[in-house]
């Protein structure tokens, strides 16, 4: 999946400018799928444009600088299904955590305790988000399915933090202890 095929999967629901595809992407629904910066978003709007799969109209605002909302064309509806159809790339899962949960051995023991409580308290809000996406959003068969498969990686990310947690921080350097003559 590219960044092409997330912008046309956020227009065949509904109109968006480049900064709601954006926010989409980092904090919204889409945010699972692919990774998307504005370096990305608006090139490829751009020649979804020149392709004739969107076009644009160009609103003013009050105090604001013009913003530029995009659309999807019968073509790019058609096109995306074509994107859908064809073969899935792996997915990718990458995280900064694990990276430093590969080297607790060499960080002090408050550090692998703090950051460690602080991936839980991550996981544990991203569970809480798609618990509340699922109960607000009226979606359809998909959304649901997608929703419930993401509930259940954070379920068991959960579970696995608070019953492993503790090896985590049991694998990380003790302070050395001070001198009693300091």
């Amino acid at each position: 999946m590219n960044v092409r095929t997330l912008c046309l999967s956020i227009l065949y629901e509904g109109e968006a400018t480049g900064y709601e595809i954006r926010r989409l992407c980092v904090e919204g629904e889409c945010a699972y799928f692919v990774e998307a910066s504005f370096g990305s978003i608006y090139p490829a709007l751009a020649k979804l444009e020149d392709e004739g799969l969107v076009t644009s109209r160009t609103e003013q605002q009050v105090g604001k600088p013009a913003k530029k909302v995009y659309s999807i064309t019968e073509a790019g509806r058609t096109a995306f299904a074509e994107e859908l159809a064809g073969p899935l790339g792996d997915d990718v899962f990458r995280s900064p955590f694990l990276l430093f949960a590969r080297f607790a051995h060499i960080l002090p023991r408050e550090l692998v305790e703090a950051r460690a409580n602080e991936f839980l308290q991550r996981t544990i809000d991203s569970h809480r988000k798609l618990e509340e996406a699922f109960n607000e959003r009226g979606s359809n068969a998909g959304d649901t399915w997608v929703i419930n498969y993401g509930r259940a990686i954070m379920e068991v990310a959960e579970r696995h933090m608070r019953s492993h947690m503790h090896e985590l921080i049991n694998l990380a350097k003790a302070e050395p202890k001070k001198d009693a003559a300091e």
